[in-house]
């Protein structure tokens, strides 16, 4: 039978991860290879390699896309700032425990947020 392998990440982070562009996997392979997060892999050198290419290209797309949307006047300034806001407060959140009671809570006011800002 398969391992079933922990998360590294709150319920919070997780949850978030998986509404992003990332998955599990690549964010702690970017983490570890910022050496931001030690972490074993299971994984061949190859795969490994090959994974954090893929991860790379995707960061790197990200940042273009942020370029683009902000040079063509989609993203703006107070846009940014409240991603920004939101950085900050998931930084304390990522090595917090919060009670799972208010997981649901701090999960609407984000969502909120985001589409707020991506109201189109």
């Amino acid at each position: 039978m398969a391992d079933i392998e922990e998360s590294k990440f709150n319920r919070i982070i997780e949850k978030i991860i998986k509404k992003s562009l990332f998955t599990e996997r690549q964010i702690e392979i970017i983490l570890n290879h910022k050496n931001l997060l030690e972490s074993e892999f299971r994984i061949s050198k190859g795969a490994y390699y090959r994974q954090l290419g893929q991860s790379r290209q995707k960061l790197m797309s990200f940042y273009y896309s942020i370029v683009l949307l902000r040079g063509l006047g989609i993203l703006l300034p107070d846009d940014i700032d409240v991603m920004s806001r939101l950085a900050q407060q998931v930084s304390v959140i990522k090595d917090s425990d919060v009670f799972p009671e208010r997981e649901d809570e701090v999960m609407m006011v984000i969502d909120r947020l985001i589409r707020q800002a991506c109201s189109v």
